[in-house]
């Protein structure tokens, strides 16, 4: 066995020739390091997804309600955020978040509804 170099730290250490750190620690600090920007991208964008459903959750407590852009917007609600669109034959486009939904209705209004 030859000393090789943590990846992490930089001390010899001793082990199979295909290692590359000398402990957990510094194996995950490494791999923690060059994971963190698209971890943050991920977190964030899971964050505003968390934020848009409960906001949905809460608007929305028949299963189907009328409610305006504004009161959308007052809580926080993000429309650049969704999980899946389904257009239907008529041309209408729902944006999902999960199962709630919500569509675009005239004068800044929204039809929210909880898909079953």
């Amino acid at each position: 066995m030859e000393k090789q170099k943590c990846q992490e730290c930089g001390e010899s250490f001793r082990g199979r020739v295909d290692k590359k750190f000398c402990s957990d620690y510094c194996r995950n600090t490494f791999n923690n390091k060059v994971n963190k920007e698209s971890k943050n991208m991920i977190r964030n964008v899971n964050y505003r997804l968390r934020r848009n459903y409960k906001t949905l959750c809460e608007l929305n407590k028949t299963g189907k309600t009328k409610v305006t852009r504004v009161k959308m917007i007052s809580s926080n609600f993000d429309f650049n955020v969704f999980t899946s669109i389904y257009t239907t034959k008529t041309g209408n486009t729902y944006y999902y978040v999960y199962d709630q939904g919500y569509l675009e209705l005239e004068n800044d209004y929204y039809l929210l509804i909880k898909r079953d």
